[in-house]
């Protein structure tokens, strides 16, 4: 299944904002023991296979790219940054908007074939909107694994 480009939504997928969307949670936020806080104190965790993920793709010269439809993408991004994980991504489309247009953005930039992206997310719209491009899509369950990513290595 060797995909170029690896693109992965971020609620729900990446991290856990406390059950919450992101843009649901409440700036300023900061950082705790690996984890972040809102100013509410609830507490944002990566998946724990998040930074084994983005490191082996990384390793193995694959590129990443989030695709997120958050109403507060400058939170989003503040929270890329506070993880210590956002200059592992080579594309950012973090705009309220369906992912098609997420998708056919990383295109223009990448030129990566939609046939060699796999995109992941845990909102089955999300899944079906991107596959008529053509795109590889993933639905996942209580964040990204490492089992599910090995796959398309």
């Amino acid at each position: 299944m060797n995909k170029q480009l690896f693109v992965f939504d971020l609620d729900f997928t990446l991290w856990d904002a406390g059950g919450l969307w992101c843009d649901c949670t409440n700036p300023p936020y900061r950082r705790v023991n690996g984890y972040i806080t809102d100013s509410l104190n609830r507490k944002i965790t990566l998946y724990p296979d998040v930074l084994e993920i983005i490191t082996l793709l990384k390793k193995h010269n694959r590129q990443l790219a989030v695709a997120s439809r958050t109403e507060e993408p400058e939170w989003a991004k503040e929270l890329l940054d506070l993880f210590e994980i956002r200059h592992y991504f080579d594309f950012e489309e973090i705009f309220p908007d369906r992912k098609i247009f997420h998708l056919q953005n990383i295109h223009k930039k990448s030129r990566v074939p939609f046939d060699k992206m796999v995109f992941f997310d845990d909102e089955y719209r999300n899944i079906s909107d991107v596959e008529q491009l053509g795109v590889t899509a993933i639905e996942v369950q209580n964040g990204i694994t490492r089992e599910i990513v090995i796959k398309f290595l």
